[in-house]
C-alpha cells in the first residue's frame, strides 16, 4: 500500500512523511525527489534545458512507479510517499500504472491557507549552489496551479488534512487516524492488469446525429480515449467491442459493429504493443445518448466531438488512428495502418 502525501510546494509533505512513517507500523518513506535527482545525472543536459520540472519527463514518471513497486518488493509493507502533484493527467499515469500492479494508493492533500504557504516558502532555507531565492520563485509560481488543482480534480480526488494550525507530529497523526479509520480510503481507479505481451485491443467509434463522435476520459490512464478495451483469450475482437461499450457506458449495441481499421502498435517499453482495431458502432439516437452511464471507478466523463476538438484531448497515436478510421468510414472501406500511418 501507498500513503500518498500531495499538497502545495511548502505544505509540509517531507516533515509530516517522517512523522508518519512512526505511526504506520512497517512503513518506508519514499521521496521521488531522489529520482529527479537521478536524472539529473543521467540525462542530456540539452533534454534536462528542455523542461522545467521532473515531472514533464515521461522517464521521471515511469521510474517513480517502478522504484515504488520495486521497493514494496524489497521491503513490503507500506511506502509513504511526500510528492505534489497538480496535473490529472499525471496522476491518472502514476496511479493508474499503480493499480495495474495491485498496489493501493491512499490519496491525502495537505491543505494550507495561502497566507501560509506563502510564509514557508519565504522562509525556505538557502541550499548548497542555490542561495534560495529560484527556489522560493518557483514554488510560489506553483500556488495558482495548486490552488486550481484543489477547486477541481485534487479536491475531489484525496482526503484533505488542513496543516495550516499543525506541527508535522500533529498533522502526520491526522493522517494515520484518516487511513486507519478508512476515511482515506482506497483510491477508486480500475485495476488493469498490466500487459505481458502484445495485445489486441477492440475501440468501437459511437456517432451522434450531429455526426460527432463519442470519447471517454479514464481514470487510469492520461488522454481521452475511445470506448474499449483488450480482447480476451478467445473472443471475437467486435463482440469484444460490444462488450467493452456496455461495460463502460451501459450501451447495448443492437448489430455486430463494422471494422474500419486494423493499426499495428509497435512496441516502446515498457509498452509491447499490439493490434488495435477501430469498429463503426453506427449512430445513437439523441434520447439514446441521453442514458449513457459511467463506472466511476474507470471513467470520469465522456463527450461528443468533432474530428477538430479530438486533436486536443487525444494523444497522437490515438488522433493519427482516429482520422484514418474517420477517412474509412467516409470511403466505405477497412485500413490497414502501421504505427497510425496506411500501408499496402
Amino acid at each position: 500500500m501507498i500513503v500518498w502525501l500531495n499538497g502545495a510546494f511548502g505544505a509540509g509533505k517531507t516533515s509530516t512523511a517522517r512523522e508518519l512513517v512512526e505511526l504506520i507500523p512497517n512503513s518506508t518513506l519514499y521521496d521521488p525527489e531522489v529520482v529527479g535527482g537521478g536524472l539529473g545525472l543521467l540525462l542530456p543536459k540539452q533534454r534536462l534545458a528542455e523542461v522545467d520540472d521532473f515531472q514533464d519527463l515521461a522517464i521521471w514518471r515511469r521510474l517513480v512507479v517502478d522504484t515504488a513497486a520495486a521497493l514494496l518488493a524489497e521491503v513490503g509493507g507500506v511506502l509513504v510517499v511526500p510528492m505534489t502533484l497538480l496535473r490529472q493527467e499525471y496522476r491518472d499515469e502514476i496511479f493508474g500504472a499503480l493499480a495495474a500492479r495491485r498496489i493501493e494508493v491512499r490519496h491525502v492533500v495537505l491543505t494550507v491557507d495561502e497566507t501560509i504557504l506563502r510564509a514557508r516558502i519565504d522562509a525556505r532555507e538557502e541550499r548548497a549552489g542555490d542561495p534560495g531565492t529560484r527556489t522560493r520563485r518557483w514554488c510560489h509560481t506553483r500556488i495558482e496551479p495548486y490552488r486550481t488543482a484543489l477547486g477541481g480534480w485534487l479536491g475531489e480526488d484525496a482526503y484533505a488534512v488542513d496543516n495550516g494550525g499543525r506541527t508535522p507530529a500533529e498533522t502526520a497523526r491526522a493522517v494515520a487516524d484518516a487511513v486507519a479509520a478508512g476515511l482515506a480510503g482506497p483510491c477508486g481507479i480500475v485495476q488493469t492488469p498490466e500487459p505481458t505481451g502484445e495485445t489486441l485491443a477492440a475501440g468501437v467509434l459511437l456517432f451522434d446525429e450531429q455526426d460527432r463522435f463519442l470519447l471517454v476520459d479514464p481514470t487510469y490512464k492520461p488522454g481521452w480515449e475511445f470506448p474499449g478495451g483488450v480482447v480476451e483469450p478467445g473472443e471475437p475482437p467486435a463482440r469484444a467491442g460490444m462488450r467493452e461499450v456496455a461495460e463502460e457506458i451501459g450501451l447495448e449495441l443492437d448489430a455486430v459493429p463494422r471494422l474500419l481499421l486494423v493499426d499495428w502498435e509497435r512496441p516502446q517499453p515498457p509498452g509491447y504493443g499490439g493490434l488495435r482495431l477501430l469498429f463503426d458502432g453506427g449512430r445513437l439516437p439523441a434520447a439514446e445518448a441521453g442514458r449513457l452511464l459511467l463506472p466511476g471507478a474507470e471513467l470520469r466523463a465522456w463527450r461528443f466531438v468533432t474530428e477538430e476538438e479530438a486533436a486536443d484531448l487525444l494523444p497522437p497515436v490515438r488522433y493519427r488512428r482516429l482520422r484514418w478510421a474517420l477517412r474509412a468510414r467516409e470511403r466505405g472501406t477497412v485500413l490497414n495502418l502501421e504505427a497510425g500511418d496506411p500501408v499496402g
